[in-house]
């Protein structure tokens, strides 16, 4: 009999500050706030409700992709969808059981090695760590122990093998290249399958020391050719060449399995998860094979060969893992000249500060904690749940007594330490070709919140140690220089304190209407005195709070002031709380030259007030920059758009004049003409009640003045109006009025020049198929009128989101994807 196991692995390097805990924005992911949710939009999200379409390309079917493969996701990606995108979230989780159920009780999600480390680099303290933290990831979001794990980067030695099967883990997969040679179970003669000649379609028992795992060799060239050969292209070549590894008459159970990125299926390959679609529904319909994942396949037909495998090897690097050790000529197509020689050094710096805080760790961690190592590997059951209940239930389990408030914030501290010594080894670091690239920093940065809690912890100065071996790491950029200057340049300005925090608040408290603000990324805020006074253009603010770390309970009672001269400019300081008389004293005195508008007397005292501590906008996180400023450009923006405005509406004569007669519009003409119509479109699409007519008339205008529209910024509010309509159906189906308000937006989208993504709408759309057309097409047959009216625009609505209502033939063609 033939089986199929498509296996996904979802995957992105972690993204999140290590001060804040989060995504700060990144402006190459525009329109999107950063990288991971644009890949959510394009990938994840997609194959949690990917279409399949008829013969006229309306949606037959939503289906969930997940719940017909084998998929992985990193723990650290399913952390952050399940804050930013929960539906996927939802979705990934409601795969898994609906896959038990299909796969006879075997779930298809499998467990990863937590932060995507390359195993065989690692010490055995860590692998053991990195194993145990994703399982029990696994099983706090899946609610079952994991049958198989993922290496990252199929990085391979024994000892992690033996590691995973002493945890309870039944396998894993690996590409064909990686095993070395194989003999049946009970034989005696071996052979040699170096090169990638195994036979991949049956599963192999490797025997370890203690233990033994079962082991998945892919298919290598189906794999690849999904990957870099433009096989989603066409559904059903898909479905075809997924069965060439098996052969027909076989006497045994041969299973056609593949294993690649899961972020080909849509974001490398736009519309790939309807390829995926189409191809499991054609195998499925026409019985060409039967769908399985691994662990139904394991129960149905164990192994009857052994394999023994290549240590120290991975899916791509040709070199075993040189890739993340050295120069060894594997890179994604970097610049001619360009080398990794930075690789070694890097490595190098981040194993000397691993082993050095190592014993400093365990002997500051061992007079407050019954096992160190012990209580690294339970500490996942905190970063999962940071709640105060919880942190109580592992310091019940692992601290030898009660502790201080002092002593705990110790302890937190010191995990973290620990956690952020394992995230700096996240393989992106050194994957790609260059030392400043974003994956790098990102982990010269987990180092740097090393460094800064190793020196709190412990007062020892390691930064200067670490940054001479990180001085040794070259960038292939003249301007970038080596380790220590991007280190400098990148991390230190993003460490972040209490007092940083501090600063952060009370700047943007400016532009807050509600300032009793609680939290401040993963810092709660708890204001005690605020004070805002105006003086025409400027702001003064004055306040304490306490502000306290989510992470590791460290708590400041802080005082702030913050001067806005009414631009760019601001001046602030922080310092810690000093006491109820030095307060007021401080606070009177500031206010009083604020009341003279003496703002040199301000600045003055806010300098001898808070000394060396001072903040401006330059030194506000991310995010909240962006907003301020934003709010600053916009104020300017409003005052040059209305210019712009007037001089448009006096030249527009004009420019119909040369319009008429064929004459390109001089490059003055056309930027205003473009400045003016974009500006009012943004304004109307942005406005709170729809004005469909006036949007009409200005894309007609653009069109006319053959003015160059903002599709990019258009598309993304059009879209994002067009969900949050049919959100609003979706909630009141029965308000008519919003039903006929979602058509006419869909109406005016398909008038547009550029094409607007429909993909949320389409999902309201299909639940309403089954929530609620029932209902009303029953009210309509016995005649009630507003029932009709319902069903009669509802209809319309499907038709112009390509959503099909009354069944037809599915689309059996060439199986091309189109949207």
């Amino acid at each position: 009999m033939k089986y199929l196991c498509i296996h996904s692995h979802f995957y992105q390097p972690p993204r999140e500050n290590p001060w804040l805990e989060a995504i700060e924005l990144q402006d190459s992911a525009y329109p999107y706030h950063d990288w991971n949710e644009r890949i959510n939009a394009e990938c994840y999200a997609t194959n949690g409700a990917s279409r399949v379409l008829d013969s006229e390309n309306r949606i037959l079917q939503i289906v969930n992709n997940y719940s017909r493969i084998s998929y992985n996701f990193g723990p650290t990606l399913l952390s952050w969808l399940q804050e930013k995108a929960p539906g996927t979230y939802r979705s990934v989780l409601e795969a898994d059981r609906e896959s038990a159920v299909r796969f006879s009780g075997h779930g298809s999600a499998i467990a990863q090695a937590y932060n995507h480390i390359i195993m065989p680099l690692a010490n055995r303290r860590d692998k053991i760590t990195q194993i145990r933290w994703g399982i029990r990831d696994f099983m706090h979001r899946f609610q079952r122990p994991p049958e198989g794990m993922w290496l990252p980067e199929t990085a391979v030695d024994n000892e992690s093998l033996e590691i995973m099967a002493e945890h309870g883990i039944k396998f894993t997969i690996l590409a064909p290249y990686q095993a070395r040679r194989v003999r049946r179970l009970g034989g005696r003669s071996w052979r040699d399958t170096a090169g990638g000649r195994i036979d991949p379609t049956m599963p192999y028992r490797v025997k370890l020391p203690a233990h033994s795992i079962d082991v998945f060799f892919y298919d290598g060239p189906t794999s690849r050719a999904v990957a870099f050969e433009r096989l989603l292209e066409n559904g059903e070549r898909f479905a075809h060449r997924l069965l060439d590894s098996v052969t027909e008459n076989a006497q045994f159970a041969q299973l056609a399995h593949i294993a690649t990125d899961g972020e080909t299926y849509g974001h490398h390959h736009r519309h790939g998860e309807m390829a995926l679609s189409y191809a499991l529904g054609h195998i499925e319909s026409n019985r060409l094979a039967q769908l399985t994942n691994y662990g139904e396949f394991l129960e149905l037909h164990p192994p009857t060969y052994e394999a023994e495998i290549y240590e120290n090897t991975a899916w791509s690097c040709s070199h075993g893992v040189e890739r993340w050790i050295s120069n060894c000529g594997c890179n994604s197509g970097g610049r001619p000249g360009w080398n990794q020689e930075w690789r070694r050094p890097l490595r190098e710096a981040f194993d000397w500060l691993r082993d050095r805080i190592a014993p400093t760790y365990e002997g500051r961690a061992g007079l407050l904690l019954g096992d160190p190592w012990a209580a690294r590997n339970d500490y996942i059951q905190v970063v999962l749940d940071r709640k105060p209940e919880s942190k109580a239930h592992f310091l019940r389990q692992h601290a030898i007594r009660a502790l201080a408030p002092e002593e705990e914030v110790q302890v937190w501290k010191l995990l973290e330490m620990q956690r952020h010594a394992m995230l700096m080894y996240t393989s992106c670091g050194w994957f790609f070709d260059e030392l400043s690239g974003i994956e790098t920093v990102q982990v010269i940065q987990y180092a740097g919140r090393v460094v800064q809690l190793a020196e709190e912890l412990f007062g020892e100065a390691l930064e200067e140690g670490f940054l001479e071996r990180l001085s040794q790491a070259k960038s292939n950029l003249a301007e970038e220089g080596d380790g220590r200057k991007i280190y400098e340049k990148s991390v230190r300005p993003a460490m972040v304190d209490l007092r940083k925090v501090g600063a952060h608040y009370a700047i943007s408290s400016m532009f807050e209407r509600e300032r009793e603000k609680l939290h401040v990324y993963c810092y709660q805020v708890e204001p005690e005195d605020f004070k805002l006074l105006q003086s025409g253009s400027m702001k003064l603010a004055l306040g304490r709070a306490r502000f306290t770390s989510d992470i590791t309970q460290e708590s400041d009672l802080l005082t702030f002031g913050v001067l806005h001269f009414g631009d760019h400019n601001l001046a602030g300081g922080v310092r810690t709380y000093q006491g109820g008389e030095h307060y007021e004293s401080m606070v009177a005195d500031i206010r009083g030259g604020f009341a003279r508008a003496d703002v040199p007397e301000v600045l003055r005292q806010l300098d001898s007030g808070f000394g060396k501590n001072v903040y401006s906008l330059k030194t506000m996180f991310k995010d909240e920059q962006r907003r301020i400023t934003q709010i600053l450009v916009d104020s300017s923006l409003d005052d040059a758009g209305d210019v712009f405005r007037q001089l448009y509406d006096r030249y527009a004569p004009m420019m119909s004049f040369l319009a008429d007669l064929a004459v390109p519009l001089p490059k003055a003409l056309q930027n205003i003409a473009e400045y003016a119509i974009n500006s009012r479109l943004r304004r109307a699409v942005l406005a709170e009640t729809l004005e469909l007519e006036r949007m009409q008339d200005e894309i007609q205008e653009a069109s006319s003045r053959r003015v160059e529209i903002d599709s990019t910024t258009l598309e993304f509010a059009i879209r994002k109006r067009l969900e949050k309509l049919a959100e609003q159906v979706e909630a009141t189906p029965g308000n008519v009025a919003s039903l006929r308000s979602l058509r006419d937006m869909l109406g005016f989208a398909a008038s547009l020049p550029f094409k607007v993504s429909l993909w949320g709408v389409q999902n309201s759309c299909f639940r309403l198929l089954t929530s609620a057309l029932p209902y009303y097409r029953r009210g309509a047959g016995a005649g009630a009128s507003r029932a009709t009216e319902w069903v009669a625009v509802f209809s319309q609505v499907c038709a112009a989101a390509g959503v099909l209502i009354a069944p037809s033939a599915p689309r059996v063609g060439g199986g091309k994807v189109t949207e």
